[in-house]
């Protein structure tokens, strides 16, 4: 298989991978329907999903720069299956939180495969590689919800998660035979690697700015599709609706080549600002439009174009910063990604509380603005020097 064929059977694999930390989201009303509980407690197991990932991204994800990186793909894809079939079987709200726990630490799988696919192109090929696996990530979030939600209306979401977990015990089988080995550009023990997070972090200053503007952004979204199935439920749509969204959003990856072509630009923050001041317009109108379903699907696309803008930008800059440390930059990045992501669920169960979906989409919109505070600092720090010079790649370990 050629390379072309690989980056292809990558970006597929990140995407289905990917999928199992958000087919719970449309299933939400329904999984608190059949546990009995309040909507608002099943908060509790989709953050645990986004904290586990998180986890996964900070344990796992930088092995990557110290062990074969096939066979770490492949045993992480293994250990999901379990995880999804506890997750499936969980019969109170602890039960299910820990499984959910544990399914996000085993689902870090796309975050290893991207520094793999990145090694497999040139460095001019590099942003386009960072948006065909994306791409192809990003499918996967947003058609999650929709097949979640239309298997579970039929099957229950108990089914959604065994069907899950076959899917991953044969993903791990294909990637096992088709992948190249890939051995790292150095040996370190594995105590070393997770204490030299802490040098990275202090030594590179891009790598945090863009960490914290995708956490922002990620908690903006994830405020979003956390909470979308409840407003749904209580208009009288069911989860096949919430689900249909996800086709909707796909739209948005057209934002994918845009990043692609101004990420590796000389002014890669004025994509960041534009693509964050879109995500906070189309929380106004989702909130404006709330009671009809085609205002919802044009927020939608607005939502995703925008965040997904925003965070491929993001994981452009930060691929160019050190090629020996892709593995923990990108660990690094996607640990504040999904931390932003897992308190953007949590705030928004507080919000639908005290205020349903018009504060909801009000603390959408505020996640997405505060995203602009790094982006403004950075640019006062820099002065006049242009964002190409600001942010060129460095070698620091």
């Amino acid at each position: 298989m050629g390379n072309r064929g690989l980056l292809l059977l990558l970006a597929v694999a990140a995407g289905v991978s990917v999928a199992n930390l958000y087919y719970a989201q449309p299933l939400a009303a329904r999984m608190a329907g059949d546990l009995g509980v309040l909507p608002e407690s099943i908060g509790a197991p989709l953050v645990a999903t986004q904290v586990g990932y998180a986890l996964g991204m900070i344990l796992l994800v930088p092995l990557g720069d110290s062990r074969e990186r096939r066979g770490t793909i492949v045993v992480t894809l293994a250990a999901a299956v379990p995880a999804l079939l506890a997750v499936a079987s969980a019969r109170s709200v602890p039960l299910l939180t820990v499984s959910c726990l544990a399914v996000g630490v085993a689902s870090s799988v796309p975050q290893m495969i991207l520094p793999f696919a990145v090694d497999l192109a040139p460095p001019a090929e590099r942003g386009r590689v960072v948006v065909l696996v994306m791409s192809g990530l990003l499918t996967g979030i947003l058609l999650s919800r929709t097949a979640s939600g239309a298997l579970g209306a039929v099957l229950g979401w108990r089914a959604v998660f065994v069907c899950a977990a076959v899917l991953m015990a044969l993903l791990a089988g294909v990637l096992r035979l088709a992948l190249p080995r890939r051995e790292p550009s150095g040996t370190i023990t594995y105590g070393a690697l997770l204490r030299s997070l802490a040098e990275v972090t202090r030594t590179q200053p891009v790598l945090r700015r863009r960490a914290i503007v995708g956490a922002l952004g990620m908690g903006s979204f994830s405020v979003f599709w956390s909470m979308l199935s409840f407003e749904l439920a209580r208009q009288g749509y069911g989860s096949a609706t919430a689900g249909l969204f996800g086709v909707v959003g796909v739209a948005g990856i057209v934002a994918g080549p845009l990043a692609a072509r101004f990420a590796t630009g000389e002014h890669p923050a004025r994509l960041n600002a534009a693509a964050l001041v879109a995500v906070a317009v189309s929380f106004g109108v989702m909130w404006l439009g709330a009671t009809s379903l085609l205002v919802l699907g044009l927020g939608v696309v607005l939502l995703d174009a925008g965040a997904q803008a925003s965070h491929l930008t993001n994981q452009t800059v930060i691929f160019g910063l050190a090629p020996e440390l892709r593995s923990r930059l990108n660990a690094l990045y996607m640990v504040a990604y999904f931390a932003g992501g897992a308190l953007g669920t949590a705030v928004a169960s507080v919000a639908w509380s005290f205020g349903e979906w018009p504060a909801v989409c009000a603390t959408g919109a505020a996640f997405a603005l505060l995203g602009l505070l790094p982006l403004a600092g950075g640019a006062r720090r820099a002065g006049q020097r242009r964002d190409a010079q600001r942010e060129s790649p460095t070698s620091t370990r």
